[in-house]
């Protein structure tokens, strides 16, 4: 059954997997034996990361590209094509959030947000698709969210756009099944990341932060989640085990989308 699951001899891209839950996914797919490559936006980001991927054992290789930007996409893919190999796997995680009221934020800041969680994983995918075509195999896996099912206050951008990244996934799956191309979501919960790290810190008194209560109430889980805790889907979706799974976001959230809450005491 193992073999099933190993990525062994399989080049993966992971986008924007300096750090954070792009680092986990891919250390984890490293473990399951695929070579990894990844980028970031700057040079001090990769090295950063090509450093931490080191001190974990893993032989990363690491590369500069803005992937809202076509042709630095398309020059990395080839690039990594004639350094290491054809991507076999691509993990789409590059994002970022803007938490502005939607009535506050300007049209510039949507479609910044609406460029790298959205525009982004269209053109590295259209970017590695041809090779798999080529080759008879592919796996994209698209880091999706809880915001691809539900609304928030301040989060228009972030959930308009992985809303459309979830309907982007379903229509990979639908265009480029037939080549044995199998395109998934995964949608993570509330991770335990730096970022987070505030909202999760005790108050003066000694009593958890506002946020902290809200979400682990909304969790049934009852606790947020370890950015490594997404490496085992991940590294099913990018395994032989879920060739027959195609168009699917898996969510990977404690329990919080099935779960209404707490009834007040």
């Amino acid at each position: 059954m193992s073999v099933n699951f190993s990525l062994e001899g399989k080049i993966a891209l992971v986008t924007g997997a300096s750090y954070g839950i792009g680092f986990a996914i891919a250390s984890g797919m490293a473990k399951a034996g695929a070579k990894i490559v990844f980028n970031d936006i700057k040079q001090e980001l990769v090295d950063k990361g090509i450093a931490a991927y080191k001190e974990a054992g893993i032989d990363a290789k690491g590369y500069v590209c803005d992937v809202t930007n076509e042709e630095q996409v398309n020059a990395m893919v080839e690039q990594i094509a004639k350094e290491v190999g054809p991507v076999d796997i691509l993990v789409n995680n590059a994002g970022i959030i803007k938490r502005i009221p939607m009535c506050e934020m300007t049209a510039a800041e949507f479609r910044q947000v609406i460029d790298v969680d959205l525009n982004a994983p269209f053109i590295v995918s259209k970017a590695v698709i041809p090779s798999m075509i080529e080759r008879g195999h592919g796996k994209i896996i698209n880091i999706c969210s809880m915001m691809s099912e539900l609304g928030r206050e301040t989060v228009s951008a972030y959930a308009a756009a992985k809303g459309g990244l979830k309907m982007l996934t379903r229509n990979i799956c639908s265009e480029y099944g037939q080549y044995n191309i199998q395109c998934n979501g995964i949608g993570p919960g509330y991770i335990e990341t730096p970022q987070t790290a505030p909202l999760r810190e005790r108050q003066a008194d000694g009593s958890r932060h506002p946020f902290d209560q809200f979400i682990c109430a909304k969790t049934p889980a009852n606790r947020w989640l370890k950015p490594e805790e997404l490496a085992g889907p991940a590294v099913f979706l990018a395994s032989e085990a879920s060739d027959a799974v195609n168009g699917h976001i898996l969510y990977v959230d404690g329990g919080i989308l099935a779960y209404i809450g707490k009834q007040p005491q």
